[in-house]
């Protein structure tokens, strides 16, 4: 296996050296192979220059995608999706507030399972606000869906092959949630696992915006609609070829 991790970045110009770094280190430390793959979402600052900086130091590790406007954080991973190298992918935000070591060091648990989702065991960390708009919107998922998550907007390891048989792709926030619900109602095998997460060191979250709310609850909907009506078409139990669910299934 090897790995290719997705840095969707917007106007990230103080903290996407420090991430990139961060990614470099952790595959390192756990004597990974993989690619890092920026997608700099039509960053209108330093962003890019900064990437194209690091390409330069790491020609064969570092490599970018460029929007020339913003397309929207779902739209971006699934752009890195589409042009890695990898077996497994992982998103990491590019505002620094993950280190990539947390989730990094589960890779090997990809050998036994198809998704590894790490949950926060340090929330104290956020605001309050954040702290309870994230579990509402937790509540939401998991009553919406019959399913039982500690979180589902965080750094989760894929293998690569599962995403790609999907038929639907959420281009906003939703897009975590979505693939997890459409691909472990279908059965694939998961682990949920621990995680810190860093302080923020500079900027805002981006997450909770009037727009970003509405395409939320757009994606949601849709989501819905195809859990409730297009259930038989959409969860049939046929897994990827080269998938931990499909190999174990057939012992």
């Amino acid at each position: 296996m090897n790995l290719s991790i997705i840095i969707p970045a917007l106007n990230e110009e103080k903290n996407i050296e420090a991430v990139i770094n961060g990614a470099l280190f952790a595959l390192k430390e756990f004597g990974l192979s993989g690619e890092i793959i920026v997608i700099n979402d039509g960053s209108t600052d330093k962003t890019g220059l900064l990437v194209k900086e690091k390409i330069k130091q790491f020609p064969d590790t570092v490599k970018m995608i460029s929007h020339e406007k913003p397309k929207g954080i779902g739209a971006s991973f699934w752009d890195g999706v589409d042009q890695s190298l990898g077996d497994v992918v992982v998103y990491i935000p590019g505002d620094d507030e993950n280190d990539p070591r947390e989730i990094l060091r589960y890779y090997w648990l990809m050998e036994h399972v198809d998704i590894v989702i790490p949950f926060i065991f340090n929330r104290e960390i956020r605001s309050f606000f954040r702290r309870m708009t994230s579990s509402f919107y937790n509540f939401i998922i998991n009553v919406s869906f019959f399913v039982n998550f500690n979180y589902t907007n965080g750094t989760i390891l894929y293998r690569k092959s599962i995403l790609k048989e999907l038929s639907h792709r959420s281009e906003g926030f939703f897009f975590q949630t979505d693939i997890l619900i459409r691909t472990v109602k279908k059965g694939y095998l998961f682990a949920e696992v621990p995680h810190q997460l860093n302080l923020r060191s500079s900027g805002a979250s981006k997450v909770i915006k009037f727009s970003s709310l509405m395409c939320l609850i757009k994606e949601y909907l849709c989501l819905l609609r195809d859990c409730c009506f297009k259930k038989k078409q959409i969860f049939k139990k046929e897994f990827a070829a080269d998938s931990i669910t499909a190999i174990r299934r057939k012992k």
